[in-house]
């Protein structure tokens, strides 16, 4: 059994992100899915990225920091797209993560001080033809996938952003029931 803390994406905590979740706890594990909009969500991604604009990413990464104080060290870090970068940020700097799973979005490791933490496992999942993932998330990704031993870059075919939520238009059956089965044995394999 793992413990997650999986950050929602630029929509809020959606019903598709509370899914996920769900589904990650049928399966054994512990999850902590806190919301970083205070129970905001939207209906269209660009209205949520103007959101987290206007709130501010620093004060997005904070929320995620906090949301981590009172939980183990040792747990897996998780997140759709924007939630990614508190994950992300989690992951490399605070001591004893377990691994971390990335959705829909990655940034370059030097954007929290440096390089991945030694042996952290770490998977990254996006769509090949995504217009978010091209504009410097996938060269961050396969950055991560060349250079960190413990990394998996997975591409899905298609462009769709938030393919895993599914609540949301872009939601693609195929492709989340994929990263769901990666996601599950990466968690079963966590020690």
């Amino acid at each position: 059994m793992a413990e997650l803390l999986l950050f929602h994406h630029a929509q809020g905590l959606t019903a598709g992100c509370l899914s996920f979740a769900d589904e990650v706890r049928a399966a054994g594990h512990v999850v902590h899915a806190p919301d970083l909009y205070d129970g905001k969500t939207f209906a269209d991604l660009d209205d949520g990225v103007g959101y987290a604009r206007e709130v501010g990413f620093d004060t997005i990464g904070e929320r995620g920091r906090l949301a981590a104080e009172g939980l183990p060290n040792e747990i897996v870090y998780a997140g759709f797209s924007l939630g990614a970068m508190p994950a992300q940020m989690l992951a490399q700097t605070r001591p004893g993560a377990k691994g971390t799973l990335l959705f829909h979005g990655c940034v370059p490791p030097s954007e929290f001080g440096g390089s991945w933490p030694q042996g952290v496992p770490l998977q990254i999942h996006l769509m090949e033809a995504d217009e978010w993932a091209l504009e410097g998330d996938l060269d961050a990704a396969r950055e991560l996938d060349e250079t960190v031993e413990s990394a998996e870059l997975f591409l899905y075919p298609g462009d769709r952003h938030l393919f895993a939520d599914n609540s949301l238009p872009d939601y693609d059956e195929s492709a989340a029931t994929l990263l769901k089965q990666r996601v599950l044995s990466f968690l079963d394999n966590i020690d």
